[in-house]
């Protein structure tokens, strides 16, 4: 058999050719580590040929240290390939042709050229490791988008190698409803040259869903002709998801997992924009807190989570969308709706609700639900978002002053329209106020009747109103406690009235009171956050009494005792507000732990006149002498009612004929002894 002759790559330059030995396999002889891994390295016989150059001429520059010749276990010489092969190139060719002059001149330059090939070969190797390690998918396409490369991250994200992929394109995985926002992609890409952070949605080879996350850059010839695209992408399924959890939570009710308020304000804004017709339908439980009372908690949440399945079916049969956005307020979206179509919808709510019954976890059948509803048309009734609110608030207000149970469409010219602004007003007040932080506390004591010696301050709280004056919470906590502004007042004036105390240290042991509302001590979120405030607070508890008035303590009584029992350890004191308005007052007092009894002013401002009035106080003060509670009679405004307190034997007043309301640190000192006695 004829031999066949060795194998090479010609090497092509200015000055001739050099065929370069091919890469030999490997056969007995040298061990693996004298071969020095034959496929990357050259031999001293086959450098010669490649550069062609005497081998007695390699060894006098390796001598030089002008190629930096490697030398295995045995001594023998290795030149690295790629480096060898690149100064060829360099050179233009081999070096068998060049004169002597010319190979003194390539001497002089060789070694630095060396070393610059072998930085270049070192980077290059660098750039390869990051590339193909790297998480990020890195690729590159032809100009008609297809994969012309991809590293090894390809296979995580599109399911297959990356040699599988070539020639196909990102949107070969496009996932369905993603086309238009893949061409807008496209079209930006091609205007301006580049596109950040575009997250487009995948469907894998393995059929998982994937949201991807592209940098690109188109590349151009030296013409500007656009060569393809290069650029990187990444996984952002998790984040992706979990924008679109938290998304969901802010705009869904967590018991009912019902679109809230903010999804309602969002859908009918937008179809505000549409110009079309439709409705707003409000649906407000009649007496839901009787509920709570009578059956607890758990019954309660139970009857909205049931009610909430029962209006669902009803916006599904009316091609509406129930949104849950109060704790006893639900409302039908219907769009594209006529008044007619409305107030049918709300007859077949309000008939389903009335026929609903829910049977407890203690077998108890909450029967006779009713609920008030009231009906806003857009745009008649309102071409903005806060005029459809109010209209709708309206409407529902209407149908409660007219018996309740029952639906009405809003009427302009109703009363129920103007207890609506109001409430607005004071809402947009009351906001603002939270927002600027422009509270103020106002204080009146409760003074021992006999030596008229404070027994401690009541706090106040007032904000400005439009003519710039500090307004009472009379006038305005009805609404915050219907919106849920009442919590984040009360803490607010908890935490100004500690740092008032804190500031104020050289005082003498003063005591002060706050009146809670039912919304923050039935809330054990707001609950525990007190008691973290009074317990980090460098004020000590002893100084504190939390007033919780007898209407919010019998809506919740379980929630009110647990309010008390987790303060009390600080050392808080506790008082029972307007005590007596109540008509099971007496029974439940064994229930709460507190230790003042604040009757309340509808007691003492008709004593004279009112025997029965009399009488009930002359009872609360033998009942709390033994209880060991103490009495406090409010609203006092004359002698005379001061008088008939202490013969019924009450031990402590208040009221502005004792000291008036005045501005915390202002006027806070109380009358003279003698002015107390009666």
């Amino acid at each position: 058999m004829q031999k066949q002759p060795q194998s090479g790559v010609t090497r092509q330059g200015s000055e001739g050719s050099a065929t370069l030995p091919a890469k030999q396999p490997s056969s007995p002889g040298p061990t693996e580590t004298d071969r020095m891994s034959d496929t990357d390295h050259y031999t001293i016989e086959q450098t010669s040929q490649v550069l062609g150059i005497s081998a007695q001429k390699l060894r006098r520059w390796d001598e030089q240290g002008i190629l930096g010749a490697q030398r295995t276990e045995g001594g023998h010489r290795r030149y690295p390939r790629e480096v060898i092969d690149r100064l060829v190139q360099a050179n233009g060719g081999a070096f068998a042709e060049k004169t002597s002059r010319e190979l003194a001149s390539i001497k002089r330059t060789l070694a630095e050229k060396r070393r610059i090939i072998q930085l270049l070969i070192e980077s290059e190797g660098r750039y390869r490791d990051l590339v193909e390690t790297s998480h990020d998918l890195i690729w590159q396409t032809d100009a008609e988008g297809r994969f012309t490369y991809l590293n090894a991250a390809a296979h995580e994200i599109f399911g297959l190698a990356p040699r599988d992929l070539i020639g196909r394109c990102f949107f070969s995985f496009e996932a369905n409803g993603a086309h238009v926002p893949n061409r807008r992609f496209l079209s930006m890409l091609r205007r301006s040259g580049e596109v950040q952070n575009h997250v487009t949605h995948l469907t894998t080879a393995r059929g998982e869903d994937r949201w991807i996350g592209i940098n690109a850059r188109i590349t151009r010839d030296e013409n500007g002709e656009m060569l393809g695209i290069r650029g990187t992408a990444r996984d952002v399924t998790e984040q992706h998801l979990a924008i679109r959890r938290a998304e969901h939570v802010s705009l869904h009710d967590a018991l009912t997992d019902l679109p809230n308020r903010d999804a309602l304000k969002r859908q009918v804004e937008a179809a505000l924009q549409t110009g079309q017709v439709g409705a707003v339908v409000m649906i407000d439980m009649d007496h839901f807190k009787r509920v709570n009372t009578a059956f607890g908690h758990g019954a309660a949440d139970q009857l909205v989570v049931s009610l909430s399945g029962v209006l669902r079916s009803v916006a599904r049969d009316r091609n509406g969308e129930l949104f849950r956005i109060g704790e006893d307020q639900f409302v039908l979206h219907l769009a594209d709706a006529l008044r007619e179509d409305a107030q049918t919808t709300a007859a077949v709510a309000l008939e389903a609700i009335q026929n609903y019954r829910l049977e407890t976890a203690r077998n108890r059948v909450v029967s006779s639900i009713t609920a008030s509803i009231g009906v806003a048309m857009y745009p008649f009734h309102g071409n903005d978002w806060a005029t459809l609110l109010a209209a709708m608030d309206a409407a529902t207000y209407q149908a409660k002053d007219q018996g309740r149970n029952r639906v009405e469409l809003f009427n302009p010219a109703s009363d129920a329209l103007r207890a609506t602004h109001r409430r607005t007003y004071w809402s947009r007040l009351i906001s603002e106020s939270l927002d600027q932080d422009e509270l103020s506390l106002y204080v009146q004591p409760a003074v021992e009747i006999r030596t008229g010696t404070t027994m401690h301050h009541e706090i106040f709280l007032r904000i400005r109103d439009e003519r710039g004056a500090w307004a009472p919470a009379q006038q305005f906590m009805g609404t915050a406690e219907s919106l849920g502004y009442a919590p984040a007042l009360d803490q607010r004036v908890v935490a100004r009235l500690l740092t008032h105390i804190h500031e104020r240290t050289r005082m003498p042991m003063q005591r002060y009171s706050v009146n809670l509302s039912a919304a923050s001590i039935s809330d054990s979120t707001w609950v525990r956050e007190l008691t973290e405030i009074v317990q980090t607070s460098e004020v000590p508890g002893e100084r504190l009494v939390f007033e919780v008035s007898e209407k919010a303590a019998m809506e919740n009584i379980d929630a009110t005792a647990a309010f008390i029992d987790q303060l009390r350890p600080l050392g808080v004191r506790f008082a029972l507000d307007d005590f007596g308005t109540g008509f099971s007052s007496f029974y439940y007092l064994k229930r709460f732990a507190v230790d003042y009894l604040k009757i309340n002013n509808s007691f003492t401002q008709d004593l004279r006149d009112n025997a029965d009035s009399r009488v009930f106080i002359k009872a609360v003060n033998g009942l709390a002498h033994d209880l060991k509670r103490q009495v406090v009679a409010k609203g006092v405004e004359n002698a005379e009612t001061l008088k008939l307190l202490k013969d019924a034997g009450t031990l402590y007043a208040q009221g502005n004929f004792l000291q008036p309301v005045a501005r915390l640190g202002e006027g806070m000192r109380p009358r003279s002894r003698g002015s107390a006695r009666a």
